[in-house]
């Protein structure tokens, strides 16, 4: 009996570790999301004023 405790006790504890790492990662995601967003509005703004910005997904480069 006492093995099953310390086996549920380390269980316990690696799940309370993978938690905040979880949470931790959320976090992070949400950030970089937000940050993409930003970047995604900047360029917009930046396309929509008629400057040369960066080419996109199937955009082709100006020399062709």
């Amino acid at each position: 009996m006492q093995e099953y405790e310390e086996r549920i006790a380390h269980l316990t504890r690696a799940v309370d570790d993978l938690s905040e790492a979880v949470a931790r990662q959320q976090g992070e995601i949400m950030m970089l999301t937000r940050r993409v967003q930003m970047l995604m509005e900047r360029e917009a703004a930046r396309e929509a004023e008629g400057g040369d910005g960066i080419y996109l997904g199937d955009d082709q480069p100006p020399h062709y």
